[in-house]
């Protein structure tokens, strides 16, 4: 179809909840939460460990994806608040942020509704696994630095900001691939492949992996692949997918929560010698060519000829530091005024640090620096996904 890139797999609408932490106290108080229960890896059964689930993240200041029991749960929650409906999967948030660009990508959804219609974009091609229309909201719940909680015995104050994503949604359990992305992805050099962390089967995991494979190899010339992690709803199964996609895998793009969950520890996200550790041990974990990490203050590429991909990762820092800073409106003189920002001064100092310890290695670009009170949290890795990937194409 002749577009360059093109993204997959997955796609959603999400419920963007306004925060209101007079709201949260209250269901501090009406469900008798203490803070000797909050956790952020309690299974999600009903709304009062959705709230245990959130004070938890917002209590260690991280962010993640976790599944919940039911819709419903989603819904029940969405109601005490505020929100706003917009799309979500990092395919087509980053199609959304590319297009504030001029890029156009061809899509591959596997959910359609008027919602989805609505607001991808309009001259994106695209192609839908599913033939029945659906609405499975996923929750996002975004906090900033400086929110404050203080009910019962729990006090948080944050000096982070962050988000959470919360989601019961059968349309990316099944990931259904459709057919037709062969020859959407004909003419493709660059080839996302994001979405199956939030399926829960092995078995069906195991036809999608060797569906998308055999796809892969259907492809004219061998696009580039980049491959988005995100939080598995089932950790059992990120070493499934490892085995199947590592060799096909060209980039391999996580956060540094991911990051920090695969080594089971937190890291100095500014110190050069715990960062280098971290990597050289992702790279017993995972083999892949090249990782790209973006974090807070800086992203980096780490492999071999890393140095091809700086135009690429000062994109991506610049797209996500715009959405940082201007949300989802943002333009592409925001995008413009965010390149021309000084960069993060620790980021920097970190960034110079670790390309001198690590030296072809790894290239590793600061993020600018801004000063935001009522910053975007949520979609920053797609829109960094976003900035990233035309440089590539």
């Amino acid at each position: 179809m002749g577009e360059r890139i093109v993204l997959g797999l997955g796609n959603n609408i999400d419920y963007e909840i306004v925060w209101d932490s007079r709201v949260f106290e209250q269901l501090i108080v009406e469900y008798g939460i203490t803070a000797s229960e909050l956790c952020i890896n309690k299974s999600i059964a009903n709304t009062r460990d959705l709230v245990i689930s959130i004070l938890g993240f917002l209590s260690s200041e991280t962010g993640g994806e976790r599944f919940v029991a039911s819709p419903e749960i989603i819904e029940d929650f969405a109601r005490r608040f505020q929100y706003k409906i917009t799309l979500g999967g990092t395919s087509v948030r980053a199609a959304i942020a590319m297009r504030k660009l001029g890029y156009t990508a061809a899509l591959h959804l596997v959910t359609m509704n008027d919602h989805v219609r609505r607001l991808i974009p309009q001259d994106s091609p695209w192609v839908c696994s599913n033939d029945r229309e659906n609405v499975y909201p996923h929750l996002i719940v975004q906090y900033c630095q400086g929110t404050r909680i203080e009910a019962g015995d729990i006090r948080i104050h944050t000096n982070h900001s962050s988000r959470m994503i919360y989601v019961n949604d059968d349309d990316n359990l099944v990931m259904k691939l459709s057919p037709e992305l062969v020859s959407l992805a004909a003419d493709a050099r660059v080839f996302l492949i994001s979405g199956f962390n939030a399926m829960h089967d092995s078995d069906l995991l195991a036809n999608r992996l060797e569906q998308l494979l055999n796809i892969l190899a259907a492809l004219p010339s061998k696009p580039l692949v980049f491959y988005e992690d995100a939080c598995f709803h089932e950790p059992a199964l990120i070493t499934q997918v490892h085995r199947a996609l590592s060799a096909v895998i060209d980039i391999y793009s996580l956060n540094e929560n991911e990051l920090q969950e695969y080594l089971g520890r937190k890291i100095a996200l500014l110190d050069a010698n715990d960062v280098y550790a971290a990597l050289n041990a992702l790279t017993q974990m995972i083999s892949v060519p090249v990782f790209v990490i973006h974090t807070q203050y800086w992203a980096l590429a780490f492999g071999s000829n890393t140095d091809r991909y700086a135009n690429a990762l000062k994109g991506g820092v610049t797209m996500a530091t715009t959405r940082f800073r201007c949300g989802d409106e943002f333009s592409s003189a925001d995008y413009w005024e965010t390149a021309g920002l000084p960069a993060h001064p620790e980021g920097a100092t970190f960034a110079a640090a670790l390309n001198h310890l690590a030296g072809k290695t790894v290239c590793c670009v600061p993020v600018a620096q801004v000063k935001q009170t009522d910053a975007t949290t949520v979609g920053l890795g797609d829109a960094f996904v976003g900035g990233f990937l035309p440089a590539l194409g």
